[in-house]
């Protein structure tokens, strides 16, 4: 019985396609996902492996010159109105599991403001990061992460991000097994 030959070409390609991705190399991290700027904090988000060898998020804050951001432990809605918590979350549809908590690079420090203490950030970046467990599969996989900040000098804040969902494409976890 012989196969007419769009089927064939068809099989072809997909037998091929099929060699390429399992012949593919591993990619190598850190992988940038995705960087912006908004009210004037430049965001860069990556993909890395910690020492340990686990995957993680980090995400990398950086405020204009004399600002500095609130500890990712404030409430969401501030104290008392005022400040946002610097966040990075997976979303609630995400096929990615956090594995622990969110780390900060640096230690927030106090901060009294309107009778009010706050933990803040010392001026300057903040690396926030998430330790993860990636989606299973051979391929990349379209998700999305929720970051919140808001960036404040010692008079002027700038409008807070609560919840921006940010687009990013991961790699499944055996795109990295050697074996």
């Amino acid at each position: 019985m012989k196969l007419p030959a769009f089927i064939c070409v068809a099989l072809w390609a997909v037998l091929l396609s099929l060699v390429i991705v399992s012949c593919a190399p591993a990619p190598n991290l850190p992988i940038q996902l995705a960087s912006f700027s908004e009210n004037d904090v430049s965001v860069s988000i990556a993909l890395e492996q910690s020492p340990a060898g686990n995957y993680l998020f980090s995400a990398t804050f950086t405020p204009p010159d004399g600002y500095h951001l609130y500890s990712k432990d404030i409430p969401i809605r501030g104290i008392n109105g005022i400040g946002r918590p610097t966040l990075l979350e997976l979303t609630t549809e995400s096929q990615i599991k956090a594995l622990g908590s969110l780390a900060e690079s640096i230690p927030s420090e106090r901060f009294y403001f309107e009778h009010n203490e706050f933990q803040v950030y010392p001026l300057g970046p903040v690396t926030l990061s998430l330790p993860i467990e990636l989606p299973p599969g051979r391929g990349w996989v379209n998700d999305e992460l929720k970051l919140t900040f808001m960036a404040c000098s010692s008079n002027l804040c700038k409008p807070p991000v609560v919840g921006k969902i940010v687009a990013i494409r991961v790699p499944g976890t055996e795109l990295f097994d050697t074996k």
